[in-house]
This record gives structure tokens, sequence and C-alpha cells, in this order.
């Protein structure tokens, strides 16, 4: 299976989120992205037309300060990026952890058949949700919503005062992720706690977010897993291999 391209990094100290208007769609836009979105909805009918962010520029204020402008949208918004001649394709904002194995290794998790990315392997995360209107988005949202995926997608739960805001990224189609680092944890562990969540949910009756979970150190790692990637973790792993230098054991 062909892999995606690379995404952007940027190293990022600090983070400024600013909101723009929601985009100004024409009628024949409009009437593309609804005959796509529900098109989208009979192919997959767990789809919800919910709330969520869209982020339309990435700036760099200082060497590693990033600015990042948003808007409200709704997740039909992103069934514009596969209508050809769309005049708006709105990218994405998400926010995901790197968790570290005390080996030096990084958790990465594979998205359960009946997600919207089946397969597809990538730091536990997820899309960003608006604050009220009237409200504004800030990093702490953004560092909260991290730790929360976290917890829901691997049960592993980190205080939001121990994530450190770690790189930016953005992929070929313009979405940006904001990623988080947590502390190291001992590997044995955090297979344990993923066992526990998914023992937990099958137990309620609830298909788990990820099916999988595997810990990776460099790119050389990523032919082992099967099935896709995201785009950015390719350039994660490399950066992240050549400053943590080589797994332990």
């Amino acid at each position: 299976m062909t892999q995606p391209l690379g995404a952007e990094l940027f190293d990022a100290d600090r983070l400024t989120l600013v909101e723009a208007p929601a985009p100004v769609l024409s009628p024949s836009d409009r009437r593309a992205m609804d005959d796509a979105w529900e098109a989208a909805v009979r192919a997959n009918p767990t789809l919800f037309d919910g709330p969520v962010v869209g982020c339309t520029a990435l700036e760099r204020d200082e060497p590693h300060a990033i600015v990042l402008t948003w808007v409200r949208a709704t997740y039909r918004y992103y069934a514009l990026r596969r209508t050809p001649g769309a005049a708006v394709r709105l990218p994405s904002l998400f926010a995901a952890v790197a968790q570290p194995s005390d080996d030096g290794r990084l958790l990465v998790g594979r998205m359960a058949p009946w997600t919207t990315s089946p397969g597809r392997w990538q730091l536990p995360g997820g899309a960003v949700e608006p604050p009220p209107d009237g409200e504004e988005l800030t990093e702490s949202a953004l560092r909260e919503h991290a730790a929360r995926e976290l917890a829901e997608e691997t049960g592993i739960e980190v205080g939001v005062d121990r994530l450190t805001l770690w790189q930016v990224t953005r992929g070929e189609n313009g979405s940006v992720g904001v990623l988080y680092k947590a502390p190291p944890r001992p590997a044995p562990w955090l297979h344990d706690r993923f066992d526990a969540l998914t023992t937990s949910e099958h137990a309620l009756g609830r298909a788990p977010e990820l099916d999988r979970i595997a810990l990776v150190h460099s790119p050389a790692d990523l032919p082992r897993l099967a099935g896709p990637h995201v785009s950015y973790l390719r350039p994660v792993l490399s950066r992240h291999a050549h400053r943590a230098g080589p797994a332990q054991g």
C-alpha cells in the first residue's frame, strides 16, 4: 500500500489561536458539500455532523512561536476536500499526544474498522471541537483535549500540567496537528492500560476506537505496522529518534 507523503514539522514553545469568520460557501459549493456528505453517511452511518474546528492559517510569530487561525465549522465541511473544483477546502485542527515508553519508543495506535480511517496508525488524539459561541479557543483547551483523547483511546491518564507542547505539524492537505509530549512510562504498563481499557469497553458492549497499539522508535519501525499511517508519523519519528538517541533494550 502506498504511504502518504511527509508533513511539515514546527518546533513550538508557544501557541496563539485567533478566531476568524466561518468560510462562506457559494450555492454550488454548498450543494456539492451536502451531496458529498450524504454519500459519505450512506457509506458509513456512524458519521456525525457535529461541531468541529477548521484551521485556515499557520504562521510563525517567533522561531518557536506559532499563530493558528481557526474557524467554527461542522464535519460536513471536510467533504469539500474530495469535491473537484470546490473553492473552499477546509483543513482540520487536531491535538495528539506523543506518549513515550521508558525505553525510548513512542506509542502509536491503529484505528478500528468502524472509524472514519480504518486501519490507520497515528498518535492518540482527535479533531478539536469549538468552544461555546463567544468564547475563545485557548492552548489550554487543546492540552485538555489531548489528555482526554489519550485516556479515552488508550486508558492512559496523565495530568494536563504534565503535557508539554512539543511540535505542530501541517499535512499536505493543510490540516494542522498540535502535538504534546507526555512523561515516559514503562512499556509493560502502557500495554496493560490499553488491555484494561479494551476489556472494559467490550464488557460494556462498546468497540474501542483503537484496535491495537504498538511502540515504535524510528521510521525504520514503520514497515512492521500492518496498514497505512498518517503523514506526520514518519517525520515525527525521525525527529524523535534524532533527539532521543537509540532505543534502549
